[in-house]
Protein backbone atom coordinates (compact mmCIF):
# COMPACT_ATOMS: atom_id res chain seq x y z
CA UNK A 1 0.00 0.00 0.00
CA UNK A 2 1.59 3.40 -0.84
CA UNK A 3 2.35 5.65 1.96
CA UNK A 4 1.22 8.89 2.65
CA UNK A 5 4.19 11.32 2.80
CA UNK A 6 3.79 14.84 3.88
CA UNK A 7 6.70 16.96 1.34
CA UNK A 8 7.34 20.68 1.14
CA UNK A 9 4.38 21.37 1.62
CA UNK A 10 2.37 18.76 3.01
CA UNK A 11 0.48 15.74 1.39
CA UNK A 12 -0.80 15.23 -2.30
CA UNK A 13 -1.80 12.45 -4.29
CA UNK A 14 -3.42 11.60 -7.54
CA UNK A 15 -7.53 11.69 -7.38
CA UNK A 16 -8.82 7.91 -6.85
CA UNK A 17 -5.66 6.58 -6.94
CA UNK A 18 -3.45 7.83 -3.81
CA UNK A 19 -6.09 10.87 -2.71
CA UNK A 20 -9.22 8.96 -1.47
CA UNK A 21 -11.57 9.62 0.78
CA UNK A 22 -10.36 6.72 3.12
CA UNK A 23 -7.21 8.05 3.09
CA UNK A 24 -7.48 11.85 3.21
CA UNK A 25 -9.81 10.25 6.82
CA UNK A 26 -6.78 8.59 7.84
CA UNK A 27 -4.30 11.79 7.23
CA UNK A 28 -7.25 13.70 9.23
CA UNK A 29 -7.41 11.28 12.51
CA UNK A 30 -3.35 11.24 12.55
CA UNK A 31 -3.66 15.65 12.78
CA UNK A 32 -6.00 14.80 15.55
CA UNK A 33 -3.92 12.42 17.32
CA UNK A 34 -1.58 14.87 17.33
CA UNK A 35 -3.59 17.78 18.57
CA UNK A 36 -5.10 15.65 20.95
CA UNK A 37 -1.53 14.50 22.64
CA UNK A 38 -1.42 18.19 24.18
CA UNK A 39 -4.97 18.59 24.78
CA UNK A 40 -5.37 20.97 27.68
CA UNK A 41 -8.74 21.78 29.70
CA UNK A 42 -10.10 23.27 26.85
CA UNK A 43 -11.46 21.04 23.51
CA UNK A 44 -9.03 22.19 20.45
CA UNK A 45 -10.69 24.60 17.90
CA UNK A 46 -9.60 23.68 13.71
CA UNK A 47 -10.62 25.74 10.73
CA UNK A 48 -10.84 23.88 7.41
CA UNK A 49 -10.90 25.10 3.77
CA UNK A 50 -10.79 24.15 0.05
CA UNK A 51 -10.19 25.09 -3.00
CA UNK A 52 -12.01 25.31 -6.56
CA UNK A 53 -10.58 21.59 -6.99
CA UNK A 54 -13.10 18.89 -7.69
CA UNK A 55 -14.74 17.70 -4.83
CA UNK A 56 -13.21 19.95 -2.47
CA UNK A 57 -15.69 20.77 -0.09
CA UNK A 58 -16.92 16.63 0.45
CA UNK A 59 -13.18 16.33 1.24
CA UNK A 60 -13.28 19.09 3.68
CA UNK A 61 -16.36 17.74 4.70
CA UNK A 62 -14.61 14.43 5.24
CA UNK A 63 -12.17 16.02 7.62
CA UNK A 64 -14.45 18.27 9.60
CA UNK A 65 -16.44 14.68 10.32
CA UNK A 66 -13.24 13.55 11.66
CA UNK A 67 -11.84 16.09 13.36
CA UNK A 68 -15.28 16.38 15.18
CA UNK A 69 -15.64 12.77 16.00
CA UNK A 70 -11.93 12.99 18.00
CA UNK A 71 -13.62 15.66 19.81
CA UNK A 72 -12.25 18.70 18.29
CA UNK A 73 -14.54 21.50 17.30
CA UNK A 74 -14.80 22.39 13.33
CA UNK A 75 -14.86 25.69 11.23
CA UNK A 76 -15.62 24.75 7.94
CA UNK A 77 -15.41 27.85 4.85
CA UNK A 78 -18.39 27.85 3.19
CA UNK A 79 -17.14 28.58 -0.22
CA UNK A 80 -13.41 28.00 -1.47
CA UNK A 81 -10.78 29.83 0.47
CA UNK A 82 -6.93 30.82 -0.12
CA UNK A 83 -4.08 29.05 2.00
CA UNK A 84 -3.36 32.54 3.38
CA UNK A 85 -7.31 33.29 4.55
CA UNK A 86 -7.12 30.00 6.45
CA UNK A 87 -3.47 30.88 8.31
CA UNK A 88 -5.00 34.65 8.86
CA UNK A 89 -8.25 33.03 10.60
CA UNK A 90 -6.11 30.34 12.55
CA UNK A 91 -3.98 33.77 14.21
CA UNK A 92 -7.19 35.78 14.53
CA UNK A 93 -9.55 33.19 16.03
CA UNK A 94 -6.48 31.45 18.24
CA UNK A 95 -7.16 28.54 17.06
CA UNK A 96 -5.31 24.92 17.12
CA UNK A 97 -4.40 25.15 13.46
CA UNK A 98 -5.74 24.84 10.23
CA UNK A 99 -6.41 22.16 7.50
CA UNK A 100 -6.50 23.47 4.02
CA UNK A 101 -7.73 20.31 0.48
CA UNK A 102 -5.46 21.65 -1.74
CA UNK A 103 -2.93 20.45 -4.18
CA UNK A 104 -2.25 24.31 -5.03
CA UNK A 105 -0.41 24.47 -8.22
CA UNK A 106 -0.35 20.88 -9.13
CA UNK A 107 -2.23 19.66 -11.82
CA UNK A 108 -6.39 19.18 -11.70
CA UNK A 109 -6.22 15.40 -11.07
CA UNK A 110 -4.30 16.43 -8.14
CA UNK A 111 -5.51 17.05 -4.54
CA UNK A 112 -3.98 17.23 -1.26
CA UNK A 113 -3.75 18.36 2.62
CA UNK A 114 -1.80 21.09 4.08
CA UNK A 115 -1.89 21.46 7.85
CA UNK A 116 -0.98 24.69 9.66
CA UNK A 117 -0.60 24.65 13.10
CA UNK A 118 -1.26 27.20 15.98
CA UNK A 119 1.40 29.59 14.69
CA UNK A 120 -0.03 29.50 11.36
CA UNK A 121 2.78 29.05 9.27
CA UNK A 122 3.03 25.83 7.71
CA UNK A 123 3.64 22.62 9.88
CA UNK A 124 7.71 22.37 10.43
CA UNK A 125 9.63 18.88 9.77
CA UNK A 126 8.93 17.63 13.23
CA UNK A 127 5.17 17.80 13.29
CA UNK A 128 4.61 16.85 9.84
CA UNK A 129 6.76 13.33 10.65
CA UNK A 130 4.61 12.64 13.55
CA UNK A 131 1.77 12.90 11.39
CA UNK A 132 2.94 10.92 8.54
CA UNK A 133 3.98 8.38 11.11
CA UNK A 134 0.61 7.98 12.51
CA UNK A 135 -1.09 8.21 9.37
CA UNK A 136 0.88 4.92 8.25
CA UNK A 137 0.95 3.00 10.88
CA UNK A 138 -3.21 3.43 11.05
CA UNK A 139 -3.26 2.58 7.28
CA UNK A 140 -1.58 -1.24 8.24
CA UNK A 141 -3.74 -1.44 11.72
CA UNK A 142 -7.06 -2.44 12.06
CA UNK A 143 -7.97 0.93 13.67
CA UNK A 144 -11.70 2.21 13.62
CA UNK A 145 -11.68 6.27 12.69
CA UNK A 146 -13.91 8.06 14.81
CA UNK A 147 -16.27 9.99 12.40
CA UNK A 148 -19.02 12.34 13.38
CA UNK A 149 -21.79 13.74 10.86
CA UNK A 150 -22.81 17.01 10.40
CA UNK A 151 -25.86 17.03 11.46
CA UNK A 152 -24.49 14.82 15.19
CA UNK A 153 -21.65 17.20 15.28
CA UNK A 154 -23.68 20.75 15.14
CA UNK A 155 -26.37 19.85 17.34
CA UNK A 156 -22.63 19.21 20.24
CA UNK A 157 -21.34 22.11 19.04
CA UNK A 158 -18.55 20.53 17.50
CA UNK A 159 -19.07 22.01 13.52
CA UNK A 160 -20.19 25.05 11.94
CA UNK A 161 -19.62 26.29 8.61
CA UNK A 162 -18.71 29.80 8.35
CA UNK A 163 -18.62 32.30 5.67
CA UNK A 164 -14.59 33.98 5.99
CA UNK A 165 -12.39 36.32 4.43
CA UNK A 166 -13.91 39.81 5.15
CA UNK A 167 -11.50 40.38 8.25
CA UNK A 168 -8.67 39.19 5.74
CA UNK A 169 -9.64 41.66 2.96
CA UNK A 170 -9.44 44.95 5.09
CA UNK A 171 -6.23 44.03 7.06
CA UNK A 172 -4.06 43.42 3.57
CA UNK A 173 -5.68 46.53 2.71
CA UNK A 174 -4.66 48.91 5.70
CA UNK A 175 -1.05 47.06 4.76
CA UNK A 176 -0.82 48.95 1.69
CA UNK A 177 -0.41 52.59 0.53
CA UNK A 178 -3.70 53.80 -0.25
CA UNK A 179 -2.12 57.12 -1.86
CA UNK A 180 0.39 55.05 -3.99
CA UNK A 181 -2.24 53.71 -6.08
CA UNK A 182 -4.80 57.02 -6.13
CA UNK A 183 -1.80 58.73 -7.73
CA UNK A 184 -0.57 55.93 -9.93
CA UNK A 185 -3.92 54.98 -11.78
CA UNK A 186 -3.12 51.62 -12.44
CA UNK A 187 -5.12 48.99 -15.33
CA UNK A 188 -4.19 45.83 -14.08
CA UNK A 189 -5.06 42.16 -16.29
CA UNK A 190 -5.95 39.58 -13.33
CA UNK A 191 -5.51 36.21 -13.95
CA UNK A 192 -7.01 33.67 -10.78
CA UNK A 193 -6.15 30.64 -12.58
CA UNK A 194 -10.12 29.55 -11.75
CA UNK A 195 -8.83 29.71 -7.83
CA UNK A 196 -9.29 31.24 -5.00
CA UNK A 197 -7.86 34.43 -5.38
CA UNK A 198 -11.48 35.53 -6.76
CA UNK A 199 -12.83 38.07 -4.40
CA UNK A 200 -9.84 38.98 -3.01
CA UNK A 201 -6.88 40.15 -5.23
CA UNK A 202 -9.55 41.40 -7.93
CA UNK A 203 -11.97 43.27 -4.96
CA UNK A 204 -8.26 44.67 -3.09
CA UNK A 205 -7.49 46.25 -6.12
CA UNK A 206 -10.41 47.96 -7.41
CA UNK A 207 -10.76 49.29 -3.92
CA UNK A 208 -7.30 50.64 -3.92
CA UNK A 209 -8.58 52.63 -7.31
CA UNK A 210 -7.35 50.26 -10.03
CA UNK A 211 -8.85 49.08 -13.16
CA UNK A 212 -8.79 45.88 -13.90
CA UNK A 213 -9.95 43.34 -16.31
CA UNK A 214 -10.51 39.36 -15.12
CA UNK A 215 -9.67 36.04 -17.21
CA UNK A 216 -10.43 33.08 -15.88
CA UNK A 217 -12.60 33.75 -13.10
CA UNK A 218 -15.30 31.09 -13.53
CA UNK A 219 -15.53 28.15 -11.90
CA UNK A 220 -13.45 25.34 -13.44
CA UNK A 221 -12.53 22.37 -11.73
CA UNK A 222 -10.56 21.17 -14.73
CA UNK A 223 -8.08 24.83 -14.69
CA UNK A 224 -9.04 24.95 -18.56
CA UNK A 225 -6.49 22.01 -18.94
CA UNK A 226 -3.84 23.36 -17.68
CA UNK A 227 -1.65 23.42 -14.20
CA UNK A 228 -3.17 26.82 -12.32
CA UNK A 229 0.21 27.67 -11.86
CA UNK A 230 1.54 31.17 -12.29
CA UNK A 231 4.54 30.56 -14.28
CA UNK A 232 5.49 29.22 -18.07
CA UNK A 233 2.99 28.38 -20.80
CA UNK A 234 0.27 28.80 -18.04
CA UNK A 235 0.26 32.30 -18.40
CA UNK A 236 -0.41 32.33 -22.13
CA UNK A 237 -3.66 33.73 -21.94
CA UNK A 238 -2.60 37.00 -19.14
CA UNK A 239 0.36 37.15 -21.41
CA UNK A 240 -1.79 38.05 -24.41
CA UNK A 241 -4.41 39.69 -22.71
CA UNK A 242 -1.65 42.29 -20.95
CA UNK A 243 0.40 42.72 -24.45
CA UNK A 244 -3.43 43.51 -26.21
CA UNK A 245 -4.52 45.24 -23.75
CA UNK A 246 -1.73 47.89 -22.62
CA UNK A 247 -2.00 47.45 -19.01
CA UNK A 248 0.68 48.44 -16.81
CA UNK A 249 0.86 44.73 -15.30
CA UNK A 250 -0.66 41.56 -14.91
CA UNK A 251 -1.20 39.74 -11.81
CA UNK A 252 -1.81 35.91 -11.24
CA UNK A 253 -2.08 33.47 -8.27
CA UNK A 254 -2.34 29.83 -8.14
CA UNK A 255 -5.05 27.82 -7.27
CA UNK A 256 -4.75 28.54 -3.22
CA UNK A 257 -3.74 31.64 -3.93
CA UNK A 258 -0.32 31.17 -1.74
CA UNK A 259 1.98 31.47 -5.02
CA UNK A 260 1.69 35.11 -7.14
CA UNK A 261 2.36 35.49 -11.41
CA UNK A 262 3.73 39.28 -12.30
CA UNK A 263 3.78 40.14 -15.70
CA UNK A 264 5.39 43.92 -16.95
CA UNK A 265 3.79 46.03 -19.60
CA UNK A 266 3.66 44.39 -22.35
CA UNK A 267 2.91 40.75 -20.82
CA UNK A 268 6.55 40.66 -20.29
CA UNK A 269 6.81 37.71 -17.78
CA UNK A 270 9.15 38.58 -14.76
CA UNK A 271 10.64 35.98 -12.71
CA UNK A 272 9.74 34.94 -8.66
CA UNK A 273 13.12 35.83 -8.13
CA UNK A 274 13.53 39.41 -9.12
CA UNK A 275 9.81 40.52 -7.50
CA UNK A 276 11.93 39.18 -4.23
CA UNK A 277 14.84 41.29 -4.69
CA UNK A 278 12.97 44.51 -6.34
CA UNK A 279 10.13 44.39 -3.12
CA UNK A 280 13.12 44.41 -0.75
CA UNK A 281 14.33 47.43 -2.21
CA UNK A 282 10.98 48.88 -2.37
CA UNK A 283 10.12 48.60 0.90
CA UNK A 284 13.61 49.63 2.21
CA UNK A 285 13.90 53.03 -0.09
CA UNK A 286 10.57 53.69 -0.54
CA UNK A 287 8.87 52.90 2.74
CA UNK A 288 11.88 53.22 5.16
CA UNK A 289 11.66 49.86 6.65
CA UNK A 290 14.77 47.72 8.07
CA UNK A 291 15.86 44.41 9.28
CA UNK A 292 16.94 40.49 8.12
CA UNK A 293 16.01 39.45 4.96
CA UNK A 294 15.45 35.98 4.13
CA UNK A 295 15.99 33.71 1.18
CA UNK A 296 15.38 29.53 0.57
CA UNK A 297 18.53 27.91 -0.73
CA UNK A 298 17.14 27.85 -4.39
CA UNK A 299 16.71 31.69 -4.55
CA UNK A 300 19.10 34.40 -6.23
CA UNK A 301 21.36 35.76 -4.46
CA UNK A 302 20.24 39.13 -6.58
CA UNK A 303 18.63 39.51 -3.43
CA UNK A 304 21.73 38.82 -1.22
CA UNK A 305 23.37 41.70 -3.56
CA UNK A 306 20.49 44.03 -2.47
CA UNK A 307 20.66 43.38 1.13
CA UNK A 308 24.30 43.72 0.89
CA UNK A 309 23.78 47.55 -0.50
CA UNK A 310 21.14 48.55 2.57
CA UNK A 311 23.42 46.77 4.68
CA UNK A 312 20.89 43.93 5.57
CA UNK A 313 21.78 40.96 7.40
CA UNK A 314 20.67 37.84 4.57
CA UNK A 315 19.59 34.97 6.28
CA UNK A 316 19.50 31.24 3.96
CA UNK A 317 16.93 28.80 4.66
CA UNK A 318 15.89 25.14 3.67
CA UNK A 319 13.18 25.02 0.57
CA UNK A 320 9.91 24.74 2.05
CA UNK A 321 7.85 28.39 3.36
CA UNK A 322 7.70 26.92 6.97
CA UNK A 323 11.45 27.77 7.45
CA UNK A 324 10.63 31.68 6.41
CA UNK A 325 7.42 31.56 8.28
CA UNK A 326 9.08 30.61 11.05
CA UNK A 327 11.52 33.61 10.95
CA UNK A 328 8.26 36.41 10.54
CA UNK A 329 6.53 34.60 13.01
CA UNK A 330 9.18 35.76 15.68
CA UNK A 331 9.65 38.88 14.01
CA UNK A 332 13.09 38.76 13.04
CA UNK A 333 12.87 39.71 8.95
CA UNK A 334 10.92 42.30 7.53
CA UNK A 335 10.70 39.69 4.03
CA UNK A 336 11.48 36.50 3.40
CA UNK A 337 10.53 34.60 -0.03
CA UNK A 338 11.83 31.35 -2.16
CA UNK A 339 11.91 31.51 -6.00
CA UNK A 340 8.34 29.36 -6.55
CA UNK A 341 6.87 31.94 -6.12
CA UNK A 342 6.04 32.81 -2.14
CA UNK A 343 6.52 35.88 -0.05
CA UNK A 344 5.23 37.01 3.05
CA UNK A 345 6.53 40.29 5.35
CA UNK A 346 7.10 41.64 8.61
CA UNK A 347 3.51 42.03 10.50
CA UNK A 348 1.55 39.28 8.46
CA UNK A 349 1.28 36.29 8.19
CA UNK A 350 4.27 33.29 8.48
CA UNK A 351 2.83 31.65 5.41
CA UNK A 352 3.36 32.74 1.75
CA UNK A 353 1.04 35.37 0.32
CA UNK A 354 0.37 35.75 -3.37
CA UNK A 355 -2.47 38.10 -2.75
CA UNK A 356 -0.40 40.54 -0.84
CA UNK A 357 2.66 39.98 -3.22
CA UNK A 358 0.49 40.76 -5.83
CA UNK A 359 -0.60 43.99 -4.76
CA UNK A 360 2.67 45.26 -3.15
CA UNK A 361 4.07 44.91 -6.55
CA UNK A 362 0.93 46.91 -7.77
CA UNK A 363 1.83 49.51 -5.21
CA UNK A 364 5.42 49.55 -6.34
CA UNK A 365 4.66 49.92 -10.05
CA UNK A 366 1.95 53.07 -8.67
CA UNK A 367 4.54 54.45 -6.69
CA UNK A 368 7.17 54.51 -8.97
CA UNK A 369 5.59 55.72 -12.23
CA UNK A 370 7.91 53.07 -13.95
CA UNK A 371 7.91 49.60 -15.36
CA UNK A 372 8.87 46.90 -13.13
CA UNK A 373 12.01 46.09 -16.31
CA UNK A 374 12.95 49.39 -15.99
CA UNK A 375 13.49 49.07 -11.99
CA UNK A 376 14.60 46.06 -12.31
CA UNK A 377 17.25 47.13 -15.13
CA UNK A 378 18.07 50.08 -12.40
CA UNK A 379 18.55 47.12 -9.57
CA UNK A 380 21.15 45.74 -11.62
CA UNK A 381 23.33 48.69 -12.43
CA UNK A 382 23.31 49.35 -8.55
CA UNK A 383 23.85 45.85 -7.41
CA UNK A 384 24.97 43.53 -10.13
CA UNK A 385 23.24 41.55 -13.21
CA UNK A 386 22.13 38.14 -12.03
CA UNK A 387 20.32 35.97 -14.25
CA UNK A 388 18.98 32.68 -12.30
CA UNK A 389 16.79 29.73 -14.08
CA UNK A 390 15.30 26.40 -13.03
CA UNK A 391 14.61 23.10 -14.90
CA UNK A 392 12.38 20.24 -13.68
CA UNK A 393 13.68 17.32 -15.05
CA UNK A 394 11.21 14.18 -14.63
CA UNK A 395 12.97 10.84 -13.42
CA UNK A 396 11.45 7.41 -12.58
CA UNK A 397 12.43 6.09 -8.99
CA UNK A 398 15.74 4.56 -10.78
CA UNK A 399 16.24 7.67 -12.35
CA UNK A 400 16.08 9.52 -8.72
CA UNK A 401 18.52 6.81 -7.40
CA UNK A 402 20.97 7.78 -10.49
CA UNK A 403 21.24 10.99 -9.15
CA UNK A 404 21.17 10.16 -5.37
CA UNK A 405 24.33 7.97 -6.26
CA UNK A 406 25.34 11.03 -8.28
CA UNK A 407 25.61 13.46 -5.02
CA UNK A 408 27.35 10.93 -2.99
CA UNK A 409 30.39 11.22 -5.39
CA UNK A 410 30.42 14.55 -5.89
CA UNK A 411 31.84 16.27 -9.75
CA UNK A 412 35.36 18.25 -9.40
CA UNK A 413 33.63 20.21 -12.49
CA UNK A 414 30.02 21.46 -13.93
CA UNK A 415 30.20 22.76 -16.88
CA UNK A 416 33.79 23.18 -17.21
CA UNK A 417 34.28 25.16 -14.65
CA UNK A 418 35.93 24.38 -11.55
CA UNK A 419 33.84 23.51 -8.12
CA UNK A 420 35.03 25.51 -5.30
CA UNK A 421 32.97 24.62 -2.31
CA UNK A 422 29.45 23.09 -1.71
CA UNK A 423 26.65 22.95 0.95
CA UNK A 424 24.39 20.57 2.00
CA UNK A 425 21.79 22.53 3.81
CA UNK A 426 19.05 21.46 0.97
CA UNK A 427 19.84 19.59 -2.24
CA UNK A 428 23.48 19.82 -2.96
CA UNK A 429 24.46 23.32 -3.94
CA UNK A 430 27.80 23.70 -6.05
CA UNK A 431 29.47 27.11 -5.93
CA UNK A 432 31.62 27.35 -9.09
CA UNK A 433 34.72 29.42 -10.16
CA UNK A 434 33.65 33.00 -11.20
CA UNK A 435 30.79 33.25 -8.55
CA UNK A 436 27.80 31.52 -10.48
CA UNK A 437 26.39 28.40 -8.56
CA UNK A 438 24.37 25.10 -8.95
CA UNK A 439 21.60 23.34 -7.13
CA UNK A 440 20.53 19.65 -7.42
CA UNK A 441 17.59 19.14 -5.61
CA UNK A 442 14.91 16.53 -5.62
CA UNK A 443 11.44 17.76 -5.32
CA UNK A 444 9.42 17.23 -1.76
CA UNK A 445 6.20 17.39 -3.73
CA UNK A 446 6.62 15.63 -7.24
CA UNK A 447 8.76 12.97 -9.02
CA UNK A 448 11.15 15.63 -10.54
CA UNK A 449 14.73 16.39 -9.48
CA UNK A 450 14.94 19.99 -9.52
CA UNK A 451 18.34 22.00 -11.06
CA UNK A 452 18.71 25.85 -10.13
CA UNK A 453 21.55 27.47 -11.94
CA UNK A 454 22.87 31.29 -11.36
CA UNK A 455 25.53 32.91 -13.21
CA UNK A 456 25.92 36.97 -13.92
CA UNK A 457 25.67 36.44 -18.02
CA UNK A 458 22.14 35.23 -19.63
CA UNK A 459 24.05 32.95 -21.68
CA UNK A 460 25.83 31.04 -19.32
CA UNK A 461 23.00 30.26 -17.26
CA UNK A 462 21.68 28.82 -20.47
CA UNK A 463 25.00 26.97 -20.91
CA UNK A 464 24.96 25.69 -17.37
CA UNK A 465 21.35 24.36 -17.58
CA UNK A 466 22.32 22.57 -20.26
CA UNK A 467 25.55 20.84 -19.06
CA UNK A 468 23.78 20.03 -15.74
CA UNK A 469 20.40 18.73 -17.29
CA UNK A 470 22.95 16.48 -19.29
CA UNK A 471 24.65 15.16 -16.26
CA UNK A 472 21.44 14.24 -14.45
CA UNK A 473 20.10 12.22 -17.58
Amino acid sequence: MKKIIFGTSGWRGILAEDFTFDRVRVAVQAIADDLNQNRGGAPHQVIVGYDTRFLGKRFAGAAASVLAGNGIRVLRSTDPVPTPVVSFEILRRKLSGGITVTASHNPPEWNGLKFSPAWGGPALPETTQRIENRANALLEGPETIPQLEQTAAEAQGLWRDERIGDAYRETVSRLLDRSAFEQGKLRVAVDPFWGTSLGYLDRILLEMGATIDLIHAERNPLFGGIRPDPEGESLSDLILKTREGDYDLGLATDCDADRFGVLDRGGIPIAPNYIIALLVDYLVTDRKWTGKVARSVATSHLVDAVARHHRLEIIETPVGFKYIGELIAKNEILLGGEESGGISIRGHLPEKDGILTCLLVAEMVAKRKRSVRAMLDDLFRRVGAFYPLRRDVHLSEEGRERVAALLKNLPAKIGGKNVVSTSKLDGTKFFLEGGGWVLIRPSGTEPVVRIYIETSEEKESERLAGSCQALIE
